[in-house]
């Protein structure tokens, strides 16, 4: 495919992640056209034009495909077999298709990354963990669909297995190994048509319940094992071929080994923080990207950041403007609200950054990690009723 000029970026998927492109667009000077279902989702409040339509709508995307140069995504929710004609007819999307293909299950996609050599969990299917060795506590995750802990189940005994699994109904789902990690690790990177892979600074993050709570960019790990994800990082998007931006979840055992956990081809949570912290965004760069522009520089702007996940914790309608008021009074602090309307337990509904500014003394990473870690708890207190 020859050079094109991209001026209309599609977008599938009209959350937050897409909402949160707006700035770079304007400053790349793209507009973005966004599939979404409702009136109310954030990026409609940002997009040139929307279409309103279920993400796994394929005659909506073919509209969509006629009003714009190239089509990303902001979620995986789609029907890739429905969307096949239409790339075939030569509608550019970025990742493509097949880079897509063997991502969207977490059985195959975990079999991909076994299979292209990188490091994971072991894992299996229900229907042949009689014939393997593995033991309790064990993890069972949906295959499809399932993201922020939906879908993703501890099991400590047989019993309780059979329960799930029943309550499941059918629904094909993956077992993997408990891993008793030391720290959940995770990191962004992207490749550009030319093939240029960057990598961002690889963030610690804490997920009670399978929920991103808050990261630390950038994480207190060793030279040696940055390298280490970075290889795996480049390692993953040079073999998919991937244009666009991709957010990868590890695990760091206690013995030092690394593990892949899972992939998401698109813009993530984990990469919040390099709106305000990163000389380019996860944002712009995912834009640069499948435009076909040179990737820009993921160097930290600061000497190091915290994101916290401002979550829902009660059903209600409001937008709590009193508590955004008392976390603007943070030093260094950038509030990002999405502008949801609907509150409900667990719901991401903004993300607050905190920035470290160089200081005099360059700090250690423990007592970096320390002082980031004391002010995602600050943020968490005013946030979260006591």
């Amino acid at each position: 495919m020859g050079q094109m000029t991209v001026k209309r970026v599609g977008v599938i998927g009209g959350g937050q992640l897409a909402w949160m492109m707006a700035g770079a667009a304007q400053r790349l000077g793209f507009d973005l056209v966004i599939q979404t279902p409702q009136k109310g989702d954030p990026a409609v409040s940002i997009a040139t034009e929307v279409i309103f339509a279920p993400i796994e709508d394929a005659a909506a995307t073919a509209q969509l495909s006629a009003c714009c140069d190239v089509i990303t995504f902001e979620n995986e929710f789609i029907d890739l077999e429905a969307l096949k004609p239409l790339e075939t007819k030569g509608v550019c999307f970025r990742p493509s298709l097949g880079v897509l293909t063997p991502l969207l299950d977490k059985y195959q996609q975990r079999s991909y990354l076994q299979q292209i050599g990188l490091p994971v969990p072991k894992f299996t299917t229900l229907e042949t963990l009689s014939s393997l060795d593995f033991s309790f506590p064990m993890v069972l995750k949906v295959r499809r669909h399932g993201y922020d802990g939906q879908g993703t189940f501890i099991i400590q005994t047989s019993q309780e297995l059979e329960a799930t699994a029943k309550s499941l109904n059918g629904v094909e789902v993956m077992v993997e190994e408990f891993v008793p990690f030391e720290r959940e690790l995770a990191v962004m990177a992207a490749r550009s048509v030319t093939g240029e892979v960057v990598v961002y600074p690889v963030v610690e993050t804490y997920q009670p319940d399978q929920v991103c709570r808050w990261a630390i960019a950038p994480g207190d790990i060793s030279t040696e094992i940055q390298a280490e994800i970075e290889q795996i990082a480049t390692h993953l998007l040079t073999q998919l071929g991937v244009v666009g931006i991709f957010g990868i979840e590890l695990f760091l055992t206690p013995q030092g080994q690394v593990l892949v956990n899972e992939i998401a081809p698109r813009t993530h949570n984990s990469g919040h923080y390099t709106l305000d912290a990163c000389e380019t965004s996860q944002f712009e760069m995912q834009l640069r990207a499948v435009a076909g522009l040179p990737l820009g520089s993921t160097q930290l702007n600061c000497l190091g950041a915290v994101m916290v996940n401002l979550l829902g914790y009660e059903y209600s309608q409001q937008d709590y403007l009193e508590k955004r008021q008392k976390l603007s009074e943070i030093p260094s602090f950038h509030v990002h609200w999405y502008g949801k309307t609907d509150v409900r337990p667990g719901r991401k509904l903004g993300h607050v950054t905190v920035l470290l500014e160089e200081t005099e003394a360059i700090l250690s990473p423990k007592i970096r990690q320390q002082q980031l870690l004391e002010i995602a708890q600050q943020v968490e207190s005013i946030w979260y009723p006591s």
